[in-house]
């Protein structure tokens, strides 16, 4: 049942398997966003080591502007991060199913608001790179401490570079040739499953990647839009069973 498995997937109770499931579609998702939004601001978004170190170069050349813009883009992807711990806290105290729920439910309203205004607040001259810059390091930051709360950091999804770290590291224990047989101790042996989970991710990026560039291509700032209605999709279970429950409550408090 789709309901069913959109409340699995964000919902409060966990499972190894929901948690794979939920990272590739939103390792799909933010490899959209970060292609697409390239071909927007001509700047990628989804990782802070790059705009940090172009910090550095703009201040060493006294380009001081680009330094703001870079710190307001770090700062952006820092308060993104941070309401995501504020509102998974939030309703993580109150006992509420939505405590995933919500983060997605402000990222798809975000991107689909940037889909439907984009292209008219294109025009706006020396405003809408840097504040789109901001806005999509806001739902970098979102999303990646979403996943990492989840998954308790295991698995990341907006940016590849520990993806492709990890995905080396159980490459070579996997073509570790272990002398000596079973006697040898420590034996080094891959994880096959962490293997596919990691390769997975990747493909999960890259493809997202592929759709989001010539989405972007075709038909501008739009292709945001598919990408938020899942999101909503996905968030939406939850976020109407804790309605519900509110409501239950409520009407029990008026009877009693």
């Amino acid at each position: 049942m789709p309901i069913n498995y959109a409340r699995r997937l964000t919902g409060h109770t966990r499972s190894a398997k929901s948690n794979r499931h939920l990272g590739f579609a939103l390792a799909f998702v933010a490899g959209a966003t970060n292609a697409g939004g390239f071909l927007a601001v001509q700047q990628y978004t989804s990782h802070m080591t790059g705009i940090v170190s172009a910090v550095a170069d703009n201040l060493a050349l006294g380009a001081f502007a680009l330094v703001g813009a870079g710190f307001g883009a770090l700062l952006s992807f820092l308060l993104g991060a941070a309401c995501t711990a504020v509102m998974v806290n939030y309703a993580r105290r109150r006992q509420r199913d939505s405590e995933y729920a919500l983060p997605l439910l402000v990222e798809a309203l975000l991107l689909l608001a940037f889909g439907m205004l984009g292209a008219r607040l294109a025009g706006i001259e020396g405003l809408f790179i840097p504040a789109t810059v901001m806005l999509l390091c806001f739902i970098m930051g979102l999303q990646n401490a979403l996943m990492s709360e989840i998954s308790h950091a295991e698995i990341r999804t907006t940016h590849v570079t520990g993806i492709v770290t990890d995905l080396g590291i159980e490459l070579g224990k996997f073509v570790y040739w272990n002398r000596g047989g079973a006697r040898a101790r420590p034996l080094v042996a891959a994880d096959p499953d962490r293997l596919k989970l990691l390769s997975a991710l990747l493909g999960s990026f890259f493809g997202g990647a592929l759709v989001g560039a010539f989405g972007f291509k075709l038909v501008g700032y739009l292709a945001t839009v598919p990408l938020a209605l899942v999101l909503c999709a996905f968030a939406l279970v939850p976020t109407i069973d804790d309605v519900r429950g509110g409501l239950r409550r409520r009407a029990g408090k008026r009877r009693s």
